[in-house]
């Protein structure tokens, strides 16, 4: 101990406890009540009762559960399928253009700027299923629609994938164009001489330079889906027939649907079981590819 102090563990310490109070405060004791409530039956205004893990086996009985993890984990899979090759395309195209890069980084990133609320709102003006809806009109043009883009429950959920995926990118367009600063100018200037294409070029240069960044934009999209929220429950409201009803939509509705006490035990026994699952799946996945970002 007197070691420590004497190495500046003491002044270390001093520093470090107004953020562990903080980080304490509003985030670790937050977790370890939510963790009681899933054990306990309660509506936060009369006493709590014990309940064991009744919430759990309430959660796994309701039909809707399932309901809830099929749409999220279809949600996630588009937005994987569209989302994640998007910003790096993006990424790629804008790092080779030698004009007006700044203007382009700009205005990938702006939706990113728009508040998340007002996105979703926009989005469903131009949803408007009408014929004389914005993106109806486009369509029209063309020969194309109306389409009841969030009415009908086979096109309502890739609905909201496009405008996630719309506002979600220019975050992750900004990190693969800072990783890409990174690659040496060496290699692109060797694969010139051997006159390779912009695809050969990023299939063995810019996969193989930025395979630990995209390791773990994966797995931050694959929680991040997971978590899907905003957008079921501003556009459709899970609608139509609960086709966008997600596990966090699931949680509100569990504990806010009903206006005289909601189940608000059911609600966090949902939570961590969800954490725990996303726990477990971080895991699994970070071991796997340790070696695979080394390689």
């Amino acid at each position: 101990m007197n070691s420590r102090i004497r190495g500046g563990g003491l002044s270390t310490l001093v520093f470090l406890l107004p953020l562990l109070l903080v980080f304490g405060i509003f985030s670790w004791i937050p977790i370890g009540r939510a963790v009681l409530m899933s054990f306990q039956e309660t509506n936060l205004v009369t006493p709590s009762t014990f309940v064991g893990l009744q919430n759990f086996r309430d959660v796994l009985a309701d039909p809707l559960l399932w309901t809830a993890i099929k749409n999220t984990l279809y949600f996630a899979f588009l937005a994987l399928l569209f989302g994640y090759p998007v910003p790096l395309l993006a990424a790629v195209v804008m790092s080779e253009v030698r004009r007006f890069k700044g203007l382009y980084s700009a205005l990938a990133y702006l939706p990113v700027v728009i508040p998340p609320v007002v996105a979703v709102l926009l989005w469903k003006f131009f949803y408007d299923a009408s014929p004389s809806g914005v993106f109806n009109t486009i369509l029209g043009a063309v020969g194309i629609g109306p389409i009841s883009w969030l009415q009908d429950s086979a096109i309502a959920m890739p609905s909201l994938v496009l405008e996630a995926t719309w506002a979600a990118a220019g975050g992750t367009v900004i990190i693969y164009l800072a990783a890409l600063t990174g690659v040496s100018t060496d290699l692109y200037e060797a694969a010139e001489i051997d006159r390779a294409s912009i695809w050969r070029k990023v299939w063995h240069i810019t996969l193989p330079q930025l395979r630990g960044i995209l390791l773990v934009t994966f797995i931050l999209q694959i929680v991040g889906t997971a978590q899907v929220f905003l957008e079921p429950f501003l556009f459709t409201g899970g609608g139509p027939a609960n086709s966008t009803t997600t596990l966090l939509l699931l949680i509100y509705d569990y504990a806010f649907a009903n206006s005289l006490g909601g189940e608000y035990g059911m609600a966090t026994a949902l939570s961590i079981m969800l954490a725990v699952v996303l726990g477990v799946l971080s895991a699994i996945y970070f071991r796997v590819t340790r070696g695979w970002s080394k390689s």
